[in-house]
């Protein structure tokens, strides 16, 4: 079959979603098309083994950022998953929604509908809780909340010695308010991942009207006197055309625009630049690209109790796991966190956000380190750096140009510097007393304002949770309108993290698991 009603362009955690809602109808023929692999590999499913993912090329984009000048000129990694799931398959699995004011502020930046009252029904209707329904969550939906099954003792000394810091505690980051330290609920069930392909693509298999192609690229968006007309992919080697009547990319914040550039859908000289015809002259494509920013301060452990195992208790870890889905194996790792007002932040609104690990994690857990020790991210909520995405090459093959300009807006660093020295506040306390060894990072010269810049320009990361580069809006930057679709085109829709005008406060996956919600009503009319 190579004619469909609907094409879905990114099986990740909002195409999965999509494919889902939309083949629920039997009349309506569904293709998805993913660029990489089923999740077959195991270490997807065990929570923990999202360590053994860190280097697989197999499903994931690998990409990197151009140089970065506020970060000593270095490349910083991007993972982005390439697998039914996308990113929801390889991440830490935390699910946070954000604040109130990002979607309110969405709203009244021209993205009409995207109130807080009036995403949080979608939220809702996507969950699962584990601890059941009330005002802010629901239960039945696809996607399993849920809490940890085990946790390291070092997690519940970071609460602990967050509130002797002062910080309040919070039982639930997506109740009532933001603010406080406590633990992530995560995305599983039964102590099992609970990616976009196992809690939504999984259950609709079975439906006739639902085609997946895997190992499929797609090349180009086909357009027909300004109205869809279909895809063009590499598939098995060939140029393929898959016909249709309504497209929708759900590729994420790299891939969405990527596509939309080589379809000769965004700015005319760049497109120009790279002899590809011009469809549509949308200079909104791949611009407002921005990310969380994030520093880890590390911290040696005198007590070997961590995550920093060795291979024999790897493979009891494994072995437990197996065995009943217990134990260090069903951990995200990233077990407590905590978000928190620095002297810089407006009123009550959390301008940072915390992530504890009970292990030693640089260069993404890619550098392993001897001993043991305990690692909290630090990351800025509200960035004002913005960037952009640009084609490297009109060959889809290529990686298109990452240029986020960290730390390009000044308070972006005041704030970082300012989360710095908050971690260090809560890791100085009682509780983390016997535990507490040499600090390596930033490390005990890192005291000076000009020591403690120096340190966050060499060692700040991604916590990758790009978005906006297909932003919604009414104004001519604009991509897609507050309907998720495509600006003078008629057919072609966008749904995934791209379509944020300005990223939530906090991890990225549950908003855009919501976003593929909304789409697929509308999409679905």
């Amino acid at each position: 079959m190579t004619r469909f009603d609907h094409i879905i362009v990114g099986a990740g955690s909002a195409g999965c979603v999509l494919a889902n809602r939309l083949s629920a109808d039997p009349a309506r023929r569904v293709l998805l098309v993913e660029a990489g692999p089923r999740d077959r590999n195991p270490f997807i499913h065990m929570p923990a083994g999202m360590a053994r993912l860190v280097n697989n090329r197999r499903l994931n984009w690998n990409y990197s950022t151009e140089p970065q000048a506020g970060l000593g000129g270095r490349r910083l990694w991007w993972p982005r998953g390439r697998v039914l799931g996308g990113s929801s398959s390889i991440n830490a699995m935390c699910y946070i929604r954000g604040q109130r004011e990002d979607y309110d502020g969405w709203d009244a930046a021209g993205a009409s509908g995207w109130r807080w009252d009036e995403v949080l029904p979608y939220f809702r209707r996507a969950e699962d809780q584990a601890r059941g329904a009330d005002r802010w969550h629901g239960v039945g939906g696809p996607l399993a909340v849920s809490d940890l099954r085990y946790t390291n003792p070092l997690s519940q000394v970071f609460l602990d010695a967050a509130r002797a810091a002062g910080q309040p505690l919070n039982a639930d980051f997506n109740g009532e308010q933001q603010l406080g330290a406590g633990w992530y609920q995560v995305t599983q069930r039964d102590g099992r991942r609970a990616s976009t392909a196992s809690a939504y693509l999984r259950p609709a298999l079975a439906r006739p009207n639902l085609t997946v192609m895997t190992h499929t690229l797609a090349t180009r968006v086909l357009l027909e006197q300004g109205h869809v007309a279909g895809i063009e992919v590499i598939r098995r080697g060939a140029l393929q055309r898959l016909d249709a009547a309504a497209v929708t990319l759900a590729g994420g914040a790299v891939n969405s625009p990527q596509l939309l550039l080589l379809s000769g859908i965004g700015p005319a000289a760049e497109l120009e630049t790279h002899g590809i015809d011009v469809l549509l002259d949308l200079p909104g494509v791949g611009a407002n690209l921005h990310d969380h920013l994030d520093y880890c301060v590390l911290v040696k452990c005198t007590q070997p109790v961590s995550y920093d195992f060795n291979k024999l208790q790897e493979a009891w870890v494994a072995l437990r796991y197996l065995l009943g889905r217990q134990g260090p194996g069903s951990s995200n790792i990233a077990e407590a966190g905590a978000f928190l007002c620095t002297p810089l932040a407006r009123g009550q609104r959390p301008d940072v956000q915390l992530h504890f690990v009970p292990a030693q994690l640089d260069d993404h857990g890619r550098h392993r380190l001897p001993g043991h020790g305990y690692t909290v991210h630090v990351c800025g909520l509200q960035p004002q750096s913005r960037g952009r995405l640009s084609l490297a090459s009109a060959d889809p093959s290529v990686a298109p140009r990452l240029q986020p300009n960290y730390l390009d807006q000044p308070a972006d660093t005041a704030t970082l510097l300012a989360g710095i020295r908050l971690v260090r506040q809560i890791l100085a306390t009682g509780p983390f007393d016997r535990y507490r060894g040499a600090e390596l990072f930033p490390g005990p010269d890192a005291n000076s304002p000009a020591t403690l810049l120096e340190a966050l320009r060499a060692k700040a990361e991604s916590v990758y949770h790009p978005v906006g580069t297909c932003r919604m809006g009414r104004d001519m930057d604009a991509v897609v309108d507050a309907r998720l679709r495509v600006h003078g085109l008629e057919g072609l829709s966008v749904a995934d993290a791209s379509v944020m005008p300005v990223i939530t406060s906090g991890n990225t996956n549950a908003p855009t698991i919501m976003i593929a919600e909304r789409a697929a009503e509308w999409l679905s009319d």
